[in-house]
């Protein structure tokens, strides 16, 4: 195709807003990445719960999946083991865009734990500037920093219009957990 370019480079995808499905769309891009015989690490922040996902992609042998939180703190402020965890988190997936085993890695709720002072801009930034340059990354969560969507090549606003959460409904098994 004309105007098209054909290359091996991985590029930096941010997925971003109020709205419902960010890690969604992930996922669905790391089930097409695996289907083409690609290596998928999901690195998940924040999050330490059982999510219905997780079931799936376990059993999905091109699919890594490892969660960097103790639970769900959104409510309240993180603690010291969630800052532990994130920061660990962060550094095991460092190595992992810097060694070039996968070919799409997902930092699920990055953006979150940067909202939340669990690591700084500067060393997600590191860790995202530093990888093999064939690696896709996908970052996702509320609050990306406008420094984050200047650096990323491709960048997808979620926004809410309506929810049903605001109606007291609890996120639903195989729906939003």
């Amino acid at each position: 195709m004309k105007g098209f370019v054909m290359n091996n480079k991985g590029y930096i995808q941010v997925y971003t807003g109020n709205g419902k499905g960010k890690t969604t769309a992930a996922i669905g891009l790391s089930i097409r990445a695996a289907a083409a015989g690609k290596k998928v690490f999901i690195g998940q922040f924040v999050k330490g719960m059982h999510y219905s996902e997780l079931d799936l992609l376990k059993g999905i042998e091109n699919i890594t999946v490892k969660q960097y939180g103790s639970d769900c703190f959104i409510l309240k402020d993180p603690s010291e083991n969630d800052i532990e965890l994130a920061l660990c988190g962060l550094r095991e997936m460092e190595a992992v865009l810097k060694g070039g085993a996968y070919d799409l890695v997902v930092m699920d709720e990055a953006t979150i734990a940067l909202y939340y002072a669990l690591f700084s801009f500067e060393s997600l930034k590191h860790a995202v500037e530093n990888r093999d340059e064939k690696v896709e990354v996908v970052i996702t969560g509320r609050y990306a920093p406008e420094e984050l969507i200047d650096m990323a090549d491709l960048v997808t606003e979620m926004k809410e219009i309506k929810h049903y959460y605001s109606k007291g409904v609890e996120a639903r098994t195989g729906i939003e957990k």
